[in-house]
């Protein structure tokens, strides 16, 4: 058996460096992508200075995977979000701030500019299986970008839809049928791929064998029609990890 990973970029260091690293990753057949987190550099995924990180990933055809990190800011829960634990920013916070990331990469034009990028995103998305319409509409209808009214600022090129059906990706963590076949439907039964947040959210009994946030989203995935995609024939095309054990076993 091989295990295959994600790998970490160094993205405190110069962006050149990064696109270094990105290179030599490329080399190692047991790593099958890179993890982002929302800030990137530090100013978002809308950063000019990730251009040649983007054009780098894309280049070598490396998956980025998208997963939040930082939440939102304390102040929109309210006065009394601590009373609830880790509740609002975990199920709320983690969502939209995968969301806002994304919509700002989007936005900036960095699928118009490296249209062949793969991204993988978290948590079906975040929201996005629910409001890319709303966010699609809302750029059709903003005059500050060129299409719409006098302004020089140019909004993307690449249509909303089409991006999400041709560089997206989203894994299966929604512990709902309903949500699942909503990710499904925004970029297609081969683009969903099941996972879980393992090994967090552990029972609260500690001498339980199950854990809730694995069966939940087993039995989300056992409702659909698609169940051996998004178990593993998705994971395996996307990876290549099929490629990969032939050629270490030849």
């Amino acid at each position: 058996k091989r295990l295959y990973a994600f790998a970490t970029l160094p993205l405190s260091a110069s962006p050149n460096n990064v696109v270094d690293e990105i290179y030599r990753l490329s080399n190692l057949l047991s790593i099958k992508g890179t993890i982002f987190s929302t800030a990137a550099l530090g100013s978002g995924l809308d950063d000019p200075a990730l251009d040649p990180i983007w054009n780098a990933l894309e280049d070598t055809q490396a998956l980025i995977f998208l997963h939040p990190h930082y939440g939102l800011p304390n102040e929109v829960y309210g006065l009394r979000n601590a009373d609830y634990g880790h509740v609002l920013p975990l199920a709320l916070g983690f969502p939209l701030e995968t969301t806002i990331a994304f919509t700002r990469m989007w936005l900036s034009g960095v699928f118009d500019r490296f249209p062949t990028l793969k991204i993988l995103i978290a948590h079906a998305g975040g929201t996005l299986p629910f409001l890319a319409g709303r966010i699609e509409s809302c750029v059709q209808h903003e005059r500050c970008f060129e299409p719409n009214g006098q302004h020089e600022r140019r909004g993307p090129e690449r249509d909303l839809k089409t991006v999400l059906r041709e560089n997206v990706w989203l894994d299966a963590v929604v512990y709902s049928e309903t949500s699942l076949k909503a990710a499904i439907e925004l970029v297609g039964k081969e683009k969903v791929m099941f996972g879980t947040d393992h090994p967090f959210f552990p029972p609260l009994d500690e001498g339980a064998e199950k854990w809730a946030s694995v069966e939940t989203n087993l039995t989300a995935v056992a409702g659909t029609e698609v169940r051996d995609m998004i178990m593993g024939e998705n994971a395996l095309k996307l990876l290549g990890l099929e490629t990969s054990e032939k050629l270490a076993s030849s």
